[in-house]
């Protein structure tokens, strides 16, 4: 049998050594080597074995290639303590790469490497053999100079060398500036990296430098480009509201079906063919700071009692045209970035904030996802259409959930008119809640930070910003809204963007599991796999104890992150077998690209030849807009780190009541009430000598085995801040 496969894979690995050979996809390489679909899969098990031998390997456009002497292509990611890891394309785990094999490579270098034996026996080692190209071509940090040159200590980590600033390329720099560097020479072997000053941001000290640095660093346009703005002019402001008539006024308590909701025969563009919904009572329910309202919802009844549930998405793809300027950028940008004292927006204000925002008393377009529901949460009907909408009220959640709970003054009275339709929704929201916690979807709670800035930027307070039930009202619709969606456009089997998120790694899950065992929690497993009703039913038990911030981020940290694909594979913290993003054109680039699907599909477009131009496009769209989403994550991340290291740096002395919220060997991490994390090192922890246990996450004193574990309450002390490297010290209160 052995002897049948080498045979095979000798037939395979001779095809593609062949000088003639042309890289090939599955279907090619099988009609070539003549297999019948009967034995493809003998195929496809030859080719597996290939590829685990890494004699062979699939480039991005999923074509198979001989593998040159074990070498593969990855991405460097640097470590500031010398080494780094290489990321490979389709393969869940990285190659270490020791301090001694990196071979000069630059943080976030294309590279090839050569697969080594492992030192260590735990993980996969490789060696850097060639960079093939340098991403980062601009360093953002500190200068310092010297008498006859300078140096830059970059503001990102990951890039552990400083940059050499000969003399002459300072541009009148001086120590403390923030400088933008462009690499003129990567460095390699015991030579820093050069570069020459390009723009001086201002003085580390000076009010709004540090967010700046940030936005330059993550490489985050402030502006848009000439063309972009110039096929602005040609957008309205506003749209005629003289070009269509009154429409029919539906009241609070009227009853409706979804064929009541009709045009007006007598409309022209832009209004020919959409539904006329002005006449339902409309709100958006947004954060008291949102400018940019993409989203509206209608909450009425069928006869039968039923719920006719309304969310209306503005139609973005009505202004912005496939390749414009507007559509190229975007695609760029990717996502809306925001940061603590400002927003990158994903599209012009104009649009963002003007004509595509669903203001308060102003008709608007949208593209509406309407479902009909019943008492058990079940959408048992639905239309997806162009639609005419015109918002009755503005609403904050703040405003909303106070209206609900009766928690402020004067609110129910004041918006009396609206009070039956938040209770409605109150009641929607908590069937469909219930029907998915019910099928298994995890619900992570986590208190997101905002923090209170100055006119100066320097941060004045930051508070946990807890979910409450207006929030939750909104969520549960826009998720109900993509579900449809995804489900509607996957049956009719067009290309389509969805929102993946893939099933954990079984060995992960059993470290966790092993974990979780220490605090007296078990979790199911069948055959290494594990249903997110187990996860769920983990995170219903901890709630209220102190461990569950804790294993909360152990379980999510566990998880894969969700990306954007073009197979509709489910998204496992939902337990949904469909999901997409449908809500937020104005701030997603998916969102936008699948409106276009949509209105195409709506007016028959959707032919051969707009299909196999998606089927062309849609990948790398979601290769490009999933990075998209993490960088922007990451520069959303590291400026509030920058804000709650400035803001403790005022607090140096203070004690403070905190929780461990990470164990180490080189210490243990403590999260305050506001939000704020610091580290409590294990060089201060002075009365013993204090040793790691890796399997329980805990660190104990050898002589009187005092433990520091994750969820124990702590009193610590400000001892410190770095700027620099966005972090707080804290040492412990001895008088605890």
């Amino acid at each position: 049998m052995n002897d049948i496969m080498e045979k095979k894979k000798k037939v395979i690995l001779e095809l593609m050594n062949d000088k003639t050979y042309i890289p090939m996809k599955f279907k090619e390489l099988a009609v070539v080597l003549n297999i019948t679909k009967e034995n493809r899969d003998q195929l496809e098990e030859v080719l597996s074995e290939l590829l685990e031998e890494r004699k062979i390997s699939i480039t991005k456009k999923g074509k198979y290639v001989i593998t040159k002497e074990h070498y593969i292509e990855g991405y460097f990611i640097s470590n500031d303590r010398g080494f780094g890891f290489v990321e490979v394309e389709g393969q869940d785990e990285d190659y270490f790469i020791p301090e001694d094999k990196v071979n000069g490579a630059f943080h976030h270098d294309m590279v090839l490497i050569q697969v080594e034996d492992s030192q260590t026996g735990k993980r996969k080692e490789a060696r850097v053999v060639k960079v093939l190209s340098h991403e980062i071509q601009q360093v953002v940090g500190y200068f310092q100079k010297s008498k006859n040159f300078g140096f830059v200590v970059p503001d990102n980590v990951k890039l552990s060398r400083d940059i050499f600033i000969p003399q002459g390329c300072s541009q009148g720099a001086v120590t403390g500036h923030k400088v933008v560097v462009q690499l003129t020479d990567f460095g390699g072997l015991g030579r820093k990296p050069e570069g020459r000053i390009t723009e001086i941001l201002g003085h580390v000290n000076d009010p709004g430098t540090d967010i700046l640095s940030l936005v330059r660093a993550y490489g985050l346009a402030e502006s848009f480009p000439e063309d972009v703005m110039e096929e602005l002019k040609a957008i309205p402001d506003e749209l005629e509201t003289e070009a269509v008539s009154e429409g029919k006024r539906f009241r609070e308590d009227m009853p409706y079906y979804l064929d009541d909701l009709v045009s007006n025969d007598g409309w022209k563009e832009p209004y020919r063919g959409r539904l006329d919904l002005r006449g339902l009572q409309t709100v958006t329910i947004d954060g008291e700071d949102a400018k940019d309202l993409d989203d509206a919802v209608t909450l009425g009844r069928t006869p039968e009692g039923n719920y006719i549930l309304g969310v209306h998405i503005a139609d973005v793809s009505h202004y912005v045209k496939e390749n414009s300027a507007l559509d190229r950028e975007a695609l760029r940008r990717g996502t809306s970035v925001y940061l603590v004292d400002r927003v990158i927006p994903m599209l012009p204000h104009k649009l963002s904030n003007g004509i595509c925002s669903l203001n308060e008393g102003t008709n608007r377009l949208a593209l509406s996802c309407i479902m009909e529901i019943d008492g058990q949460g079940n959408v048992t009907d639905h239309r997806i259409c162009e639609t005419v909408i015109c918002v009755d009220r503005r609403m904050s959640y703040t405003a909303v959930n106070g209206i609900l709970t009766g928690e402020m003054e004067g609110l129910q009275e004041e918006h009396a008119e609206l009070v039956p339709l938040f209770k409605r929704m109150e009641e929607l929201s908590g069937i469909v809640r219930e029907r998915r916690r019910k099928r298994g979807a995890i619900d992570f709670d986590f208190p997101e930070s905002k923090i209170f800035l100055d006119e100066k930027g320097r941060p004045l307070e930051i508070r946990p910003y807890e979910r409450n039930t207006a929030t939750k009202i909104i969520e549960d619709f826009m998720l109900l809204a993509n579900e449809t969606v995804a489900e509607d456009f996957y049956w009719q089997s067009v290309p389509f963007l969805y929102r993946t998120h893939d099933t954990p790694d079984p060995e992960k899950m059993k470290q966790l599991s092993v974990f979780i065992n220490n605090f007296g929690y078990f979790i199911r497993m069948q055959q290494g796999e594990i249903h997110p009703k187990e996860l769920q039913k983990l995170l219903d038990k901890i709630e209220g104890t102190p461990e569950e911030p804790l294993l909360a981020r152990l379980t999510l940290r566990s998880m894969k992150q969700a990306k954007y694909t073009t197979e509709c594979s489910g998204h496992f913290g939902l337990a949904a077998r469909y999901y997409t993003h449908f809500t937020s054109p104005i701030r997603r680039y998916p969102d936008l690209q699948i409106h276009r699907i949509i209105k195409e599909a709506i007016h028959g477009e959707l032919k051969e030849k707009r299909q196999a131009h998606y089927e062309q496009l849609l990948p790398q769209v979601a290769v490009q807009t999933s990075a998209l989403e993490r960088r922007a994550e990451e520069a959303e991340r590291e400026t509030e780190k920058l804000k709650k290291c400035e803001y403790m740096a005022k607090h140096i002395g203070e004690t403070f009541e905190g929780v461990i919220s990470g164990v180490s060997n080189w210490g243990f991490y403590v999260e305050l009430p506001n939000t704020v994390e610091g580290m409590v090192h294990i060089s201060e922890l002075r009365d013993d000598y204090y040793i790691f246990d890796e399997s329980r996450y805990e660190l104990t004193g050898e002589l009187k085995k005092k433990t520091y574990k994750l969820g124990q309450p702590v009193r610590v002390i400000v001892s410190g801040t770095d700027r620099m490297l966005r972090t707080v010290d804290f040492v412990l209160d001895r008088d605890l």
